[in-house]
Formats: C-alpha cells, structure tokens, sequence
C-alpha cells in the first residue's frame, strides 16, 4: 500500500455528503498530520475550493504520487483497496476477477479467426 504524503491525489471511498462529496472524487493532500490523519482538498474544475476535510487512510486511496509525478497503477489502487477489506469480502473479490478474465477469455476465442 501507497504511504499519503503531502500534495497526493487522492481518491475518495466514501460519500461525505455533509461536505457535498461523493465517492470517486478526487482532491489532493494539503497536510499530513502525526497522528494518520490527512488534510484534503477538493477543488471544482476551475480550481475553487468545494471541501477542505480531514481523512483517516481508509477514506481514499493514493491515485496520484507528488514525489515521483506518476499516477498510480490500476493494478496498484486495486491492491490497495483490496487490503482494507475482510478476507471474506477479498474471495468475493477474486471470484468476481476469475468470472471476468473467464468471460475475456472466451469472447477472445469466439471472435478469433478460424
């Protein structure tokens, strides 16, 4: 899993509606706190401030890494909401992935050429 830092783009897992934000928003880290606790700031697209809130880790997921300037993987935001669920919910998960590469693999074989 990503460690936040400052400047991250993060996105949301949860509705904050008191706060008008939905999940899947996205917003940046504008303060680490000592105590796992990340100021976040949500902007609309012209810049102006929606939300400036307070997240514990398990309220976003690291999308964006201000250190490096890269986004973060597909298969790296995967793994990082995959871990904070319970191991039942995690099999749930990977077979919910097998019927999908399953169903890919399949229309693959019907639509090749003979």
């Amino acid at each position: 899993m990503i460690k936040p830092a400052q400047f991250d783009g993060v996105e949301l897992l949860i509705a904050l509606s008191e706060q008008g934000l939905q999940a899947g928003m996205r917003g940046a880290i504008v303060e680490c706190f000592s105590d796992q606790a990340y100021e976040v700031e949500f902007t609309n697209l012209a810049g102006e401030t929606l939300a400036l809130v307070t997240l514990a880790p398990h309220q976003f997921i690291v999308v964006w890494q201000a250190e490096t300037k890269t986004s973060v993987s597909v298969a790296e935001q995967i793994e990082s909401l995959v871990s904070r669920l319970t191991q039942d919910t995690r099999q749930e998960v990977l077979d919910f992935a097998r019927f999908i590469y399953e169903r890919r693999q399949n229309s693959s074989i019907s639509s090749s050429p003979r």
